[in-house]
């Protein structure tokens, strides 16, 4: 009887000291895991007011124009921090290898440099949610084609000087490429940029580099004389680099992604930056560089003067005078429209204009003209689709537009919304629904044509006048 006290005194303080020990513990343990939940990267971003993002500084990413920041990563960024109800704070690399240094600071929230989640990338990092399908793309000087040594396989790329970015994933991919026996002569550039090194394939410094197909897109009008040989990888996902242990901002992030995907935000916003791509046109392209420097001069002012009086940007107005007239003061149409904004004759007697030929007089007359078309567009079209919209009834007539508005709606689109619209405005020349709109026909598809033309041309202009510069 005794041994069994005994047995069951010692079980007893045993149990004892194990509560003991784990309250102990607990007591140590438990506030330290509040402590990480209440300090999750998701509570301090929300806590401090700031997004702290590590953004890389290109035309494809982030650039600050003549109305301030702007870019497609930039965007999508911005308007994630809206969602957050905080401040953007943004600190620029210049180069994807200076991008995943920077990632690795403390205090860095997300990184944005149009990374793609290659297989080696997500063992090394941890990627929030996909929002940009691309493929690399091997780039080459398009004068080649009249050489014979433009490269159409991988076959082909040897002999050629290749030059990518350190760190990139192109390089990953050419050394597969040549592990699997491909004669590749490939430099890495620690300094250079994807951007740069179209730049020295387009000036023929180096005959190829790898880019991945956005950015191809996006550089493709400043640097008309590059082209795209073949594509050397699959399709990749592009994803933001996240802390480690983040998991509730990664969760937030894909909510609130599939809610601006689900709301046709995401479709703008591709339309905005990469809309143009369907009318490039290399020899247009050409031409225009060359009138920007043998026509532009002679004009300018005129359209600065313009600007400043009417609150347009001299680059937008410069791109609607080249579309109209190619900054010819003397074109003429068939229809009889005039000068360098191309006016009619009714048209240019209610703006005040004495002679369409003079270039000031038309410079102004066509700005006022555009002031007039933005003020009639309803309050009701916002930010950008204003100006859209507004060029399109510069091109078409007002009339036409409020036609294709009602038809949007009518399909069950959103009637405020530029990449709506366009996607209807074809359709006016279609009797099947012309018949039933009050200013009947009308040939659709040169609004869109003409509206994407003039942003291509403003880019250029904005690009190639130092108006994009380094933050």
């Amino acid at each position: 009887m005794n041994k069994l006290r005994y047995m069951l005194l010692i079980f007893s303080l045993a149990v004892l000291s194990f509560g003991i020990g784990w309250m102990s513990h607990s007591s140590v343990a438990m506030p330290e895991v509040q402590k990480q939940k209440k300090n999750s990267v998701l509570e301090r971003i929300k806590k401090r007011g700031l997004l702290n993002v590590v953004l890389l500084n290109a035309p494809s990413t982030y650039v600050i124009g003549a109305d301030g920041p702007q870019g497609f990563e930039y965007d999508l960024l911005k308007s994630y921090a809206d969602h957050l109800g905080v401040d953007l704070n943004i600190t620029a690399a210049h180069t994807v290898k200076e991008a995943l240094v920077l990632s690795q600071r403390k205090d860095i929230d997300i990184t944005s440099a149009s990374l793609a989640k290659t297989d080696k990338r997500k063992k090394m990092y941890n990627f929030g949610p996909s929002y940009f399908e691309v493929q690399e793309q091997v780039i080459c000087n398009r004068d080649m084609l009249r050489t014979n040594n433009f490269p159409r396989s991988v076959e082909d790329l040897a002999g050629l000087s290749i030059m990518v970015g350190a760190d990139t994933s192109y390089i990953e991919t050419l050394r597969n490429l040549q592990d699997d026996g491909y004669d590749i002569n490939v430099t890495v550039s620690p300094d250079d940029s994807t951007e740069e090194l179209l730049q020295m394939v387009a000036n023929h410094t180096i005959d190829c580099s790898v880019a991945d197909s956005n950015i191809y897109s996006i550089n493709l009008r400043y640097f008309p004389n590059i082209a795209m040989a073949f594509s050397v990888s699959r399709r990749e996902q592009l994803a933001w680099i996240l802390p480690k242990n983040s998991l509730k901002l990664k969760v937030d992030m894909y909510s609130w992604l599939n809610d601006y995907n689900q709301k046709g935000l995401m479709a703008q916003l591709k339309d905005h930056y990469y809309g143009y791509i369907l009318f490039f046109d290399y020899y247009n392209t050409k031409m225009f560089y060359k009138r920007m420097k043998s026509r532009l001069p002679k004009y300018k002012k005129y359209f600065i003067q313009a600007a400043k009086k009417y609150g347009i940007p001299w680059t937008l107005l410069a791109a609607v005078s080249y579309q109209e007239s190619h900054w010819n003061p003397r074109a003429k149409s068939f229809t009889g429209v005039r000068g360098l904004m191309m006016l009619t004759r009714k048209t240019a007697r209610i703006l005040g204009v004495k002679n369409r030929l003079n270039p000031q007089q038309s410079v102004n007359g066509g700005a006022r003209h555009l002031k007039e078309m933005i003020r009639h567009i309803p309050p009701s079209i916002k930010d950008e689709n204003r100006l859209k919209f507004a060029l399109a009834a510069y091109n078409i007539g007002y009339g036409h537009i409020k036609d294709a508005r009602k038809l949007t709606k009518k399909l069950g689109l959103n009637e405020n919304v530029w990449n709506d619209l366009k996607t209807v405005l074809p359709l006016l020349s279609h009797k099947k629904y012309y018949r039933n709109l009050q200013y009947g026909y009308a040939r659709g598809e040169e609004p869109v044509k003409y509206v994407e033309s003039i942003y291509n041309y403003r880019d250029i202009l904005e690009k190639k006048n130092g108006e994009l510069v380094t933050p």
